[in-house]
């Protein structure tokens, strides 16, 4: 062995102490297996790392030069991004206008404990799918076990949180950002024309037709891969990414009552930036492009119903009735509003003439599916978040609520049988659950698929906690006509409440 220099064996005990220190801390011991390789680079040099530079041909040592800043690059990337932070674009305007679609942001993986990966071997920056080859962007062997190290702390209520999307286990490939569950159901609905009136059902029976339409509509999605694609099961850390806002912790019951959210029978502090859908009638004229500049409303957003077909009667209904000379109703727009945008609408008395928050009815389906509760996204629970090593009574009437922790989370084998409930093959009226649960919702409260439709976040799902926007952008206007929110850049997330 060549005798290295004082500077050397610095270098390679510094890079050797830190290695140790990374691999203690992430409690990863197989990790041992580089250090003779460290030792190597410093000491022995018996492995040729930088074999390229000694190349004759000029145009070869370049192309190696670039084929070695950009494995480092990746290595270092990869190292970065599962451990340390990462970078989120808002892609939606479920959590407006506290987070604005075009938002990016820096996602501390430490805020929480990163999670060392379910998949490992996988390529840097590309969450499951790579662009161009539209193949998987990870080998899914070997896949480890969910584990956290240690970070700063502990998701609390009114977080702003990134996570795997839950529901995103199971995707058909042309429908990625849909609930494969929900859109199974659904287009299981569309095969059987007589709809059953589920409320008049028992639990038992309730769950025999939830069965069959699910079961229709996953077949029908298998049987027809030219239009919803294929059927891709994904490892947890492969699923979606969804930032929304923490509002029950493990242990909380939640409740929602006209929109206010309740826990443990009190009322929270709702967000200041909390948005719901109203229908806004004029006077007469249309709303200038000016006042939603500065109320903020995207062109995304503004939708003018009263030019739609089908609509005047249900307009009609909800008090929107006021016509033009021609006998026609005055414009009525579909938008998103704080409460401090409703009252800048209401002072323009020249020109606003009604205000209606939207209906119950368009709620859609709530979780979970198979339980007719009759719960709406403004009038929802009472329902207990689960908190790791509580117990629970297994009834017909809880069973549809936790059944998804029980078998798709916590990898349990469900039956429901004529004499009871089995879990694992054993008769069992109880469960004890295995990991913490969190509720979250947008503070778009009316345009937000959340979990008052999708259900719990597992402890295995949390991602990371957004830091800081570091670049805002408005896709409704150029680079020279205020494309940049200069206001928002260095924003600090926690002052977003």
């Amino acid at each position: 062995m060549r005798k290295a220099t004082r500077a050397q064996w610095i270098k390679c005990g510094t890079v050797s102490l830190l290695y140790i220190a990374f691999l203690i801390w992430v409690k990863s011991w197989w990790g041992v297996i580089a250090i003779p390789f460290i030792f190597d680079v410093y000491i022995s040099k018996k492995i040729p790392w930088g074999f390229w530079k000694e190349l004759k041909n000029p145009a070869a040592r370049s192309i190696m030069s670039w084929v070695d800043a950009i494995v480092f690059a990746l290595i270092a990337v990869y190292f970065v991004n599962i451990y340390i932070f990462q970078n989120y674009q808002i892609p939606s305007s479920s959590l407006e206008k506290s987070l604005l679609v075009g938002d990016y942001l820096y996602v501390s993986k430490m805020s929480y404990g990163p999670r060392v990966p379910n998949t490992p071997l996988s390529m840097p920056l590309a969450q499951h799918t790579l662009p161009l080859f539209n193949t998987k962007s990870y080998i899914e062997w070997p896949q480890w076990k969910y584990k956290r190290v240690a970070g700063f702390g502990k998701v609390q209520r009114d977080d702003i949180v990134v996570f795997n999307f839950p529901a995103g286990d199971t995707v058909a490939t042309n429908f990625q950002q849909t609930d494969f569950y929900s859109l199974a159901y659904e287009e299981g609905k569309r095969i059987y024309p007589n709809q059953v009136d589920m409320d008049s059902l028992t639990r038992r029976q309730q769950r025999t037709v939830y069965d069959l339409y699910y079961n229709a509509g996953r077949n029908l999605i298998r049987s027809n891969p030219q239009m919803y694609g294929d059927i891709v099961v994904r490892p947890v850390d492969r699923r979606e990414n969804y930032v929304k806002r923490c509002i029950g912790l493990p242990g909380d019951t939640l409740q929602i009552k006209q929109g206010e959210v309740y826990i443990d029978g009190k009322a929270i502090k709702s967000p200041t930036e909390m948005q719901f859908n109203y229908f806004v009638q004029t006077t007469g004229a249309y709303i200038p492009e000016e006042l939603f500049r500065e109320l903020g409303i995207s062109i995304e957003d503004r939708l003018l119903m009263s030019n739609g077909t089908g609509w005047e009667e249900n307009l009609i209904s909800m008090g929107l009735n006021l016509r033009n000379a021609q006998g026609n109703l005055t414009p009525v727009y579909h938008l998103p509003l704080t409460r401090q945008m409703h009252e800048t609408l209401l002072a323009h008395k020249k020109l606003i003439s009604k205000i209606v928050i939207e209906p119950d009815e368009f709620s859609g389906q709530m979780y979970p599916q198979n339980l007719y509760s009759g719960w709406t996204r403004d009038n929802y629970g009472p329902i207990w978040i689960p908190a790791k090593g509580a117990t629970i009574q297994l009834t017909a009437d809880n069973l549809p609520i936790y059944e998804r922790c029980i078998v798709a989370y916590e990898g349990n084998k469900l039956e429901v049988k004529e004499d009871g409930i089995y879990i694992n093959g054993e008769k069992s009226d109880s469960y004890t659950f295995q990991m913490d649960y969190y509720w979250m919702m947008g503070d778009n409260r009316h345009n937000s698929a959340d979990s008052r439709y999708w259900g719990f976040v597992p402890e295995d799902h949390v991602v990371g906690k957004p830091i800081v926007v570091w670049l805002s952008l408005d896709k409704d206007r150029g680079w020279f006509s205020g494309k940049i929110r200069w206001n928002r850049i260095f924003k600090w997330v926690d002052n977003i409440k």
